[in-house]
């Protein structure tokens, strides 16, 4: 029985470890940015470039290089096909 015990107060301990490193990994806010060109038709994050529409979810092709999605930034970029706003405008211009 003693064993018993001491198992659920091991485990117990672990699960609070786990709750409160959760819990620290929440208040690290992850920064977004907009991904160009990897939207799938209906699946776009709000608006368009174009101002072809107005709300999320209204995409009408895949793939659109004027709709976006948010995804954590830094990743866009190594998205096949993915723009992200700042890399968009520079491919633009070349």
């Amino acid at each position: 029985m003693k064993n018993h015990q001491m198992l659920s107060v091991a485990i117990g301990g672990l699960l609070a470890l786990g709750l409160a490193g959760n819990a620290s990994a929440a208040d690290k806010k992850v920064e977004m940015e907009k991904c160009f060109g990897i939207a799938k038709a209906g699946m776009n994050d709000c608006s368009s470039n174009k101002s072809a529409h107005s709300c999320a979810g209204q995409a009408s092709k895949n793939n659109d290089p004027m709709d976006f999605v948010a995804v954590p930034k830094g990743t866009c970029d190594k998205i096949a096909g993915g723009m992200s706003s700042d890399s968009g405008m520079m491919k633009k211009a070349m």
